[in-house]
């Protein structure tokens, strides 16, 4: 049994992140995507927080990282808490980090009256969909992801 520590990533992580989104942006088959920069987390996760990350070491070695935010939900009249990106490296998996990180979350979620814990899967990663529903997930079935980036959104925000 190994130690597992999680802590609240620091500004000095941020070529750490980077290095995490990188090796999950390969595992996703979406490494032409992947174009942040330490410069980009430290700005958007310390000096303007707008999310976010959660550090996993195990026995003293970086494992893992979550990657989340905040979210509004109308419906419920409360916000909600975002997981962006998990990834835990493959040499540490099955060792209770990735369960770890989320009831962590989890904790948070329900400590800061958040209605709701969200997240999204590629439909492809059966392992992945086997593991949250271990945990109670269910399927938003009917809802789809749209998504304007780049020259589009560029587009839309400079229109009349």
């Amino acid at each position: 049994m190994g130690d597992l520590v999680l802590r609240d990533a620091t500004p000095k992580d941020a070529e750490l992140i980077l290095a995490y989104v990188q090796e999950l942006a390969a595992f996703e088959r979406l490494t032409q995507d992947c174009v942040a920069t330490p410069a980009d987390f430290r700005r958007f996760l310390f000096e303007e927080p707008r999310a976010g990350a959660m550090m996993a070491e195990w026995n003293g070695a970086a494992a893992g990282f979550a990657l989340y935010f905040y979210n509004f939900s109308t419906f419920l009249g409360r916000p909600g808490l975002y997981l962006e990106d998990l990834f835990v490296r493959p040499a540490f998996r099955r060792n209770g980090i990735a369960r770890a990180i989320f009831q962590a979350l989890a904790r948070k979620a329900v400590a800061e009256d958040c209605g709701r814990f969200e997240w999204s899967v590629l439909d492809w990663n059966e392992n992945a969909i086997r593991f949250y529903r271990g945990l109670g997930a269910e399927a938003m079935d009917g809802w789809t992801t749209q998504r304007l980036t780049g020259d589009a959104l560029r587009r839309l925000a400079a229109e009349g």
